[in-house]
């Protein structure tokens, strides 16, 4: 349920509508716009008559019923759209497009530093590389792992970015609190539903990524387990979903976009990389989901994706990422954006 309030609604009225509400065991979130306070109500609404309600406390504009099963990352709960601040770097911004890059593994600190330095001087914000890798096969290669959160970390302190990688398993928060600054919760772990539960206790954004098969509403369920757990800096990301064609690794959801942005306050980034899974695709990919109103793109970037020991086929260069930058900066100088 959500309780709309008047333009310039009294302090001290609100507070004591708050505390009646708090009164009956339910849990207020209180989000305060540039027009207006909304309160998101959790819990056994039920209990409460809106007419009643509203005929007690003039200061209410209207009371509304939420029947969507997400409720903290509904738009309704929250009209103003979240920003996710890290390091003074932000996602979600409206006028400004988060541009998130880097290998899909750690490799060595030869590569990492090196593809740091070069997407960092194309115009991206923050660097992504795995460290610990999710793959089809027990054979191919897992990731350097804890040594590849050390190249990371080396990497952040040469450069300034602040890294983005994908945590396996809750066992590893600890760690990841000391060497990541968003972590990555990767496709097949959108629904591993005992890790979010902890990943909500975190204090860092985390980056949701959609299933391979999952509707936007699993996927903002699965964002509500994170936010209910007290974490509330969550950043979506579509990546593309399993269909029946087979020429692409997944197919890119563009519509995606805007529906989530109808749905949902929270961020939402596009990876073109993992959607096509061929690096000459990527471009017309991203230059679609910054048209259809993306908050950033995250791209896989290698110094030499040939010899790439994971998904070199879909990653850029240096050079290749920095013309795609260049091509993204005219389009968000259209939509007065910046990068």
């Amino acid at each position: 349920m959500v309780v709309v309030l008047k333009n310039n609604a009294p302090a001290d009225l609100t507070g004591e509508l708050i505390s009646e509400l708090k009164g009956k065991n339910l849990d207020v979130q209180i989000n305060t716009g540039v027009d207006r306070t909304v309160l998101g109500l959790l819990g056994d609404v039920t209990i409460i008559d809106p007419d009643a309600l509203e005929t007690q406390h003039p200061i209410i504009e209207k009371v509304l019923k939420v029947s969507e099963p997400y409720k903290k990352a509904n738009i309704r709960f929250h009209p103003e759209p979240t920003v996710v601040n890290v390091s003074g770097n932000t996602i979600g911004d409206k006028k400004k497009l988060a541009l998130i890059a880097g290998p899909c593994s750690v490799e060595s600190e030869e590569q990492i530093i090196e593809v740091a330095k070069g997407v960092k001087a194309a115009g991206a914000k923050f660097l992504r590389g795995g460290a610990y890798k999710p793959r089809t096969s027990p054979y191919a290669f897992q990731g350097m792992q804890f040594e590849g959160l050390k190249l990371l970390k080396e990497a952040k302190e040469v450069t300034g970015l602040p890294i983005v990688s994908e945590i396996m398993s809750a066992s590893h928060i600890d760690m990841f609190n000391q060497y990541v600054d968003v972590f990555q919760v990767g496709a097949r772990n959108m629904q591993n539903f005992e890790m979010l539960k902890e990943l909500g206790k975190v204090d860092k954004p985390i980056l949701l990524k959609r299933g391979l098969a999952n509707t936007l509403e699993e996927l903002l369920m699965s964002a509500e387990y994170i936010m209910s757990g007290g974490n509330e800096n969550v950043i979506l990301c579509e990546r593309g979903v399993r269909t029946f064609e087979t020429y692409t690794r997944n197919t890119l959801d563009i519509s995606a976009i805007p529906a989530l942005k109808k749905m949902t306050h929270l961020p939402v980034v596009i990876d073109p990389s993992h959607a096509c899974g061929m690096s000459w695709m990527v471009e017309p990919l991203a230059k679609a989901a910054v048209a259809a109103g993306a908050d950033g793109l995250i791209i896989e970037v290698h110094n030499n994706p040939k010899k790439a020991l994971c998904d070199g086929q879909q990653s850029l260069t240096i050079e290749q990422y920095e013309h795609l930058v260049n091509k993204i900066k005219k389009i968000a100088d259209i939509e007065e954006r910046s990068i």
